[in-house]
């Protein structure tokens, strides 16, 4: 069934007032974003029951129109109905939403938003790094034997390509923090760089011989010696701390002089705070989260196994509530620290499973073809987009006995992937090509990691398909099908 973005745009405009009501809109990845005039106008009821839209809600004084991967076309058509556009903006991203008190749950919520954001941009670019070393271990030796340990394209794949994504995080990083709290980019990257410059790896790693803790930085300051390539928290513990001091010496150099000086003396008192200050905090911090999380995975037992089966039954309710972004953070340094993951990553990605299982399921039992047909969509968009949104909201909060489905199935493939310690290496794609991150782990892991992610979608399909609906919903369902 086609989708009419050009009647989703004019039945949305409609239900909130008309295209003078909206002083302003921009779009996410599955949001139409409104700024009104009147905010008593819109009900969410009606709102809801618009075809193609999955949701409706207010967050920071804006009305947010859930409709999924086809927002850009809607939001073009609504613009040429005559709303002032903005374009686009980044998931979640809300520049602006009007400061709010800072209070400490605000605090709180403004460094979880900070590590969130500036991790999420650089997703594909690891998503990208990673598939290629996911290419060079299912290539490679040890799995369908088509290039040696020692060829020039297993070291590319598995090494170079790799290594330009993850060795480089911290100046990765370093840009990305900076350009979320606006501080200068280049300075940002500038500091990425000196945590990982060839001559303090090559301090790092002399020391490992001589046994030396430190090396004076400026004759005075002893920084400690870490290898900080691939990691995550050393340098977005420095970005906000430059952004300050870039700040007061913006303040004190006349115009003149700023373009020279100002970002020489950031870098000056920047070098000694990252080196000997929070670089080794973030270090210790990042291998305190990893050992933990990787334990969690690692141990064995009921520990892990209730673990994957907890997590992956409620995984979609962290990504309803943003959450899951800080998760991943976690779950990324983890990853980067010990070179795999058999907790975090593995549960999200079978919970994903459950949540298409879910919308299939529904399309199996519905009758009703727009609503058969939407479901099944759900369904497909994740297995071949990698979203689970469409799904949550166009399925499982419209029939919310379905959501016991998506909950158990998932709990049921974590509960395998516990009990056969299933574990990725890489950060895989967000798709059905996902699995193809668990290679690494050898055959009997892929297996396993296949098994978990089909099991979960199964069950989740049959639990939808056996008690996701009302009788009420049935009914309502078979006479709609009927009057088609």
């Amino acid at each position: 069934m086609a989708i009419d973005n050009k009647q989703i745009a004019q039945d949305v405009l409609a239900a909130v007032g008309g295209a003078a009501n909206v002083t302003s809109a921009t779009h996410c990845m599955t949001r139409l974003r409104l700024n009104l005039k009147d905010q008593s106008i819109p009900n969410d009821d009606e709102v809801k029951k618009i075809k193609g839209v999955l949701g409706a809600q207010w967050s920071g004084g804006q009305y947010q129109v859930i409709i999924g991967q086809n927002v850009p076309k809607v939001y073009a058509e609504a613009v040429k109905l005559g709303i002032p556009g903005e374009g686009a903006i980044d998931e979640n991203l809300d520049p602006d939403m009007p400061k709010e008190k800072l209070t400490p749950k605000r605090v709180g919520q403004n460094i979880l938003n900070y590590l969130s954001k500036s991790m999420v941009a650089l997703i594909p670019v690891m998503m990208a790094a990673a598939l290629f070393r996911t290419i060079a271990v299912i290539a490679g030796p040890d799995v369908m034997g088509l290039w040696a340990a020692d060829s020039v394209e297993y070291n590319l794949f598995n090494n170079w390509l790799y290594n330009a994504g993850f060795y480089f995080m911290p100046i990765l990083l370093g840009w990305s923090a900076a350009r979320q709290l606006g501080a200068s980019q280049p300075l940002g990257m500038m500091m990425g760089g000196v945590l990982i410059a060839p001559e303090f790896i090559n301090i790092v790693t002399a020391a490992a011989e001589t046994g030396a803790t430190t090396t004076p930085i400026y004759g005075i300051f002893p920084a400690i010696l870490n290898n900080y390539s691939s990691s995550v928290l050393p340098i977005l513990l420095c970005v906000p701390v430059l952004w300050q001091v870039e700040k007061f010496f913006k303040k004190i150099i006349p115009d003149m002089l700023s373009t020279v000086f100002v970002p020489f003396l950031t870098m000056l008192v920047m070098v000694p705070v990252g080196l000997c200050v929070l670089a080794p905090l973030g270090s210790v911090i990042g291998n305190g989260i990893g050992g933990a999380m990787f334990a969690l995975g690692n141990s064995g037992g009921i520990i892990t196994i209730l673990t994957l089966a907890v997590v992956a039954g409620l995984w979609e309710f962290l990504v309803m509530t943003g959450m899951h972004a800080v998760v991943i953070n976690l779950a990324l340094v983890n990853l980067l620290s010990g070179g795999s993951d058999s907790c975090i990553m593995v549960a999200g990605a079978i919970a994903q499973f459950a949540t298409w299982g879910m919308a299939f399921g529904a399309f199996l039992r519905l009758k009703e073809k727009d609503e058969k047909g939407a479901c099944l969509g759900y369904s497909l968009s994740g297995i071949v987009g990698g979203v689970t949104e469409p799904a949550l909201y166009g399925c499982g909060f419209k029939y919310m006995r379905c959501l016991a489905g998506m909950v158990l199935g998932g709990a049921i493939g974590g509960l395998i992937a516990g009990i056969f310690h299933v574990t990725t290496y890489v950060m895989g794609a967000s798709n059905i090509l996902g699995l193809i991150g668990y290679a690494a782990g050898g055959t009997n892991n892929l297996v396993w990691a296949i098994i978990s992610s089909v099991v979960a979608f199964v069950a989740a399909a049959v639990i939808t398909f056996l008690f996701g609906f009302t009788k009420e919903q049935l009914e309502e369902d078979a006479r709609a099908a009927a009057e088609a």
